[in-house]
Parts: structure tokens; sequence; C-alpha cells
């Protein structure tokens, strides 16, 4: 294989840029990295040499210029390893790791260019170049560019081990899903699930086996009858990386990342990592994030001590003669949600995926946006079930392309997510291509994929994040889209999923898919009660994880524990939130948000971004309603588009926040939108 032939270099001839996917092969991934980050270092070399004085068009053009081919090649290649996954791609991740890591601390570390930038006269640029520049010096300083030469190669050797470490958590993680699979041979032991799901689980050599998500708490335990399975599988769920499959172990590699990133912050001269996250963030400071967290905590921990021995008198009175445990926390909570007249396998037939989604999300972006979707299946997706679909404005301007891949697959990452594959930017010429990703049980034979409520609420989410990409208006790719801080990201996202109860939306995709008959009247009455249900569970657990997040990220490197689980437990009861009937939404050890990076003292971003969310939420039902339609109408989601949605990290999204409201967000919108005020 030769450069000139590799499809990853060569400019797409489809519609919006989209990669041809079919042309695509693992082993053009490295060659191609490799080619475009020679290519950029190169560039940078010139801006950095460049004897004429700084200005916008020979830095801070030059700079955003020198990354497109990179990003295009890196977004094709996260896409394939994330999304397929398996054991060749998971090889040129672990390879290419160190090497992009290495990469870009050439720039972030270059004198040269920090120096071109700071030197710029920006008093005739416009706000969004202003704005990226001071982002770009910010970053420059907290990246340690202010170091001795000694200090950044000592930078440099963490910064290498940590992306090593990460990945190899992460690969980890996925290979612990299929480790820990709860094993059953006696199919009486799964009386709750129907034959349907149990034929699913069913291998070849007839055993049955219960797949885990990447969450602690298993969907399946609001099911099965037997508490003796529930109990198995939360245990295998909450065993995973502990050291019962020695091929997905990560306890070492926990004590190692949180070594390193402490051992970073030390020589950043931050006093933990947690601190060094936060400057880059809108929080600023660690202990604004913590009072934050704990704000929250206090309340739902209250709240869940008295759920519980609601629970617990329910096991009693239902017969169950075990002691009442966390395994039977959700199967309980689920019986109660029932006698709402909620029962997700009742409602399940109402909740095809194809109505969720063109019946939905699409039908909600329309009314509030004038968007609509019209789909490509003339444009494949890296597999036939991946479905493409042109976004065209209300002029009649197609504006972006989405694709979507719902299935679940051996080998692709756990859980529900939003990425680009190209990035919208008025420098570049280009419109986005976004992508959202679900892990839901692909059906067999041509049967319907029915969703969960919960399933139901992902999807909405996920396309909040698409919509924070498609609808981008940016000058720079670096600015577009979710190129957000990560304590802001999540608020389109979060902010979306209110429209899946909306009672004008419910009624255009909750619709049996047989019978066609809608959703019964008492259940969207439920449905609309059920909002704050079950909130004492979700935040405690939440709140357990971000919490977990905070204690191993404001330790010093002198201050790294031996024994993860020892720590786990300290932690949680030093910050209240320590609960034998609710574990952490996940465990160190499969906590790839965190110790796969990303997130790393970032989880508390989902508290953060959802007191913004919460208080956006209560302005469409009230300020900018019209005639009781809680808000879904043109112009509310004309102004949130302008003011939000388009701008990316154009302007500091604080600003942005205050544009669409008028004031600084209210920190009691979270607890009054979880019900717990």
């Amino acid at each position: 294989m030769t450069i000139e032939n590799n499809p990853l270099l060569t400019k797409s001839q489809l519609p919006y840029l989209l990669p041809q996917w079919e042309k695509i092969k693992p082993e053009h991934i490295i060659p191609a990295v490799e080619f475009a980050m020679n290519a950029q270092r190169d560039a940078w070399e010139e801006i950095a040499t460049n004897f004429n004085p700084a200005t916008i068009e020979n830095t801070v053009e030059a700079i955003e210029k020198a990354g497109e081919q990179i990003e295009s090649v890196m977004n094709v290649g996260f896409t394939l390893i994330s999304s397929i996954g398996g054991e060749e791609l998971e090889k040129v991740e672990a390879e290419l790791g160190p090497k992009i890591t290495e990469h870009f601390n050439t720039f972030q570390l270059d004198d040269r260019i920090y120096r071109r930038l700071t030197s710029l006269d920006l008093s005739e640029a416009d706000p969004e170049t202003a704005h990226y520049v001071s982002e770009m010096i910010a970053e420059f300083e907290r990246g340690g560019i202010a170091l001795p030469a000694e200090a950044k190669d000592r930078l440099r050797k963490l910064d290498a081990q940590l992306s090593e470490a990460e990945i190899s958590f992460g690969q980890r993680v996925v290979q612990a899903m299929s480790d820990n699979e709860l094993v059953i041979e006696d199919p009486e032991l799964l009386a709750g699930l129907s034959e349907d799901k149990i034929k699913s689980f069913t291998g070849d050599d007839s055993k049955i086996r219960l797949p885990l998500e990447n969450y602690t708490n298993q969907p399946l335990q609001t099911e099965l009858n037997h508490h003796d399975v529930r109990a198995q599988l939360l245990e295998t769920s909450m065993d995973r990386g502990f050291g019962s499959h020695s091929g997905s172990d990560t306890r070492e590699l926990v004590l190692t990342i949180a070594k390193l990133r402490a051992e970073r912050a030390e020589i950043l001269g931050y006093p933990h990592h947690s601190q060094a996250v936060a400057q880059s963030g809108m929080a600023k400071e660690s202990e604004a994030i913590l009072q934050l967290l704990l704000s929250v905590a206090q309340p739902a921990v209250a709240a869940a001590e008295v759920e519980a021995r609601k629970l617990a008198n329910m096991a009693r009175e239902a017969g169950q003669s075990e002691p009442f445990t966390a395994a039977d926390w959700t199967f309980y909570q689920e019986k109660l949600r029932a006698g709402l007249g909620l029962d997700d396998a009742a409602m399940a037939p109402y909740f095809l995926l194809e109505n969720v989604v063109e019946r939905g999300i699409f039908f909600a972006a329309n009314k509030l946006y004038g968007i609509s979707f019209v789909e490509r299946p003339e444009l494949p997706g890296y597999l036939p079930t991946v479905r493409t679909w042109e976004v065209i404005d209300e002029d009649g301007e197609g504006i972006a392309l989405f694709q979507a891949d719902f299935y679940r697959r051996k080998g692709k990452h756990g859980g529900a997510w939003m990425h680009e594959v190209v990035a919208g930017s008025a420098f570049d010429g280009t419109k986005p291509v976004i992508m959202n990703n679900c892990n839901f049980n692909e059906p067999k034979n041509g049967d319907p994929c029915l969703l969960t409520w919960d399933n139901v609420i992902t999807v909405f989410h996920e396309f909040g994040h698409a919509l924070h990409g498609m609808l981008t208006k940016t000058k720079y790719r670096s600015t577009s889209g979710t190129h957000v801080p990560r304590d802001f990201v999540e608020t389109p996202s979060q902010l979306n999923e209110m429209w899946a109860f909306n009672p004008e939306v419910l009624a255009q995709y909750a619709i049996h898919y047989q019978t066609g008959e809608p959703l019964p009247q008492n259940l969207v009455e439920a449905l609309a009660t059920s909002k704050t249900f079950g909130q004492a569970f979700d935040t405690t657990e939440l709140l357990a994880s971000a919490l977990l997040d905070q204690a191993w990220h404001r330790l010093s490197p002198s201050e790294i524990p031996s024994d993860v689980a020892s720590f786990e437990k300290e932690a949680l009861g030093e910050y209240g939130v320590y609960s034998e009937f609710i574990p952490p939404r996940y465990r160190s050890t499969y906590f790839n948000h965190t110790f796969g990076g990303g997130y790393d003292a970032g989880y508390y971003s989902y508290i953060w971004a959802e007191v913004l969310a919460a208080d956006i939420e209560n302005w469409f039902k009230t300020t900018a309603a019209i005639d009781g339609d809680g808000g879904l109408n043109r112009d509310a989601g004309t102004r949130l588009r302008t003011e939000l949605l388009s701008r990316g990290n154009s302007r500091p999204p604080m600003d942005s926040f205050r544009a669409l409201l008028g004031r600084d967000p209210r920190a009691e919108a979270i607890l009054e939108r979880r019900g717990l005020a």
C-alpha cells in the first residue's frame, strides 16, 4: 500500500465529504495518521519560523489550516475504532495513542508559536477570532509552556505513559463486558424474561449468557424474578476489573493512571489534577465543583434513605425471604413504577426505534428549528445497518448529514455517544457530518427493535449533541459544535431530553408498531408524572461516581492508595454518598469516562451542565411557551439555535447562556428538575 492510494488521504467525492467507508480498512489508519502528523508538523515549523510579524492570516488561520487533514483522518479512525472495534483496531489504537499525544505536545510546548500568538494585535479581529486566540493562549499556559526544558521533557514522558495506560484501560473495560457475562444453564432461573429475550441470549452451545451494559446496575435486574439471579448479575457487573479475569483486570491501571495524573498536575503547579481540569472548563475552581456535587448529594441521599425503607418493606410484603439488597432496588422500584401505570414490557410496542427517531426526534427538531430529514440510502455507512439522513433547512438548503449506528456488537464501545465525522466550518468551507451511536440489541429475522423508556431518553439525549454539531455556524473548525468546555457540552443533550415527554411529540412517535394505536392516555399521563420518579436512586448513583472521580483526582502523588476497593469505600463514606443499596453508576475499575480519558476529573460535567439545561427547560415551559405548547415552537427554537446551539465555542458558553435567558443560571434549577427541591 502507498500513501497515494490510501483512501483516508484522498478527498472524498461524496456529498458533504462523507468518507467512502467501504474503501477504508484498519491497515490504512496508521500510515494515514503518520502522514498527516508529518504534514502538520511541517506546517507548524513554517508558522514558528516565519520572519514576518504575526497576523491572523499567517498565524491563527495557518494553525487552523494545518489541522484540517489530521482531524479528518482521526475522526474517521476514531469512528471505526469505537463503533466496530475488535482486535485489529485495538492494536491500531494502542500503537497510535502515544504517537498522537507526543505529536500534539510538540505544538503545545512550542515557545515560538506561543510568542507569535501573544504578539498578535487583536484590535481589528472579529470577536470569534479574538476569543479563539485567547483560548489558545490559555491552553498553552495551562499546558506548561512556561516550564523549563527538563520539566517539559518529563511532561512529554508522562503524557505518553498516560496515553498508553488509558487506551489499555479502555480496551480491558470492553473485554470485561464479555468476560463477566453471567452464564445461566437453567432457563427456569430466568423467570420474568420473555422467551424472545432468552432466545436472543442463547448461544450455539445452548448456554444462556446475560450481557452487561457498561454501567453498574443492569436493566435485566428489573425483570428477573429470582433474587439470587439478580444478585449474581449485579455481583458479576460490579466485579469487572477486580481480577476474576486476568485479561480484564484494571486495578493496577487505575492506580497508575491516578498517579501519573497527580504527577502531571504537580509539574504544572496545580495542587491536584482536579484543579488542572477545572481551570480549563466553566467551573475554574475544583472546590466549586465539589460544593455543587455535595449540595445536590445531600437531598438525594436523604430521599434515597426514605426510598430504601419503602422498597425493603415492599420486598417483605411480596414474600421475599432473602434480605433486601442492592440487587433488589431496581426490581422493586420498577414495581412501584408499574403502579403508576408504567411497565417497560407493556410500553415497548409503542416505542419502535424507527418511530422514536423519525417521528419523535426529527419531528421535534422540525417544530423547533425548521429543519427536516431526508434519508439518503445511497450514502452508506461502514456497516449496512448504519443509516444516513440529509438535514435540510427551512429554506431548502442542505446543512448537514446525520448518520446513526444503533446496534450493539462484540468489540464496539459500550454506552451511547455522538461524534463528528466532518466538522462544520466557514473557514474550511465544510458542512457537518454527525454520528450517533447506541448499543441496542439488534433484532433478528426482521423483528422490530422496541425500546424501553430509558432507551427513548438516550436517543433524545444523543440527538441533542447531534443538533449542537449540525446547527453550528462558526468560522473555525476548532470552535464549532461540541468543541466547547467539557462542563458545558452536556447542556444541549440534557435539554433535548425534555421533548421526549412533550405531549405533542409523544403523540407522534408513541404508537403501537402493529396496530398504529396511540399510547393510551393513562400512560401518557403516567410518563409525565414519572419524570421525577426514581430520582433519589438515579441522582445518588450518578453523584457517587462523580465524587469518586473527584476523589481519585484530588490526590497528590504520595497519596495514591494501594487498594482500589478500600479507597472507593472510604471516599464515598467521606463524601456522604456511600450506600449498601446504591453502588456508584460506575466503579473505578470500569469507569471508562474517567480512567479511559475524556472525562477525567470531569464526570461532574453532567451535573454542572444539567444546572444550565434545567434552567433553560424551565424557560421553555414558561416564558417561551405559546398557548400551552411547552415551548415547542419556532420562536423559542430559533432563539435557542441562534444564541446557543449555533455558537459552539465562538464566545464563552456562559455568554451564550446569558444571551438566551438574560441572566446567570440558578443552581437550584437542577433540584427542581429532579424533584429534589
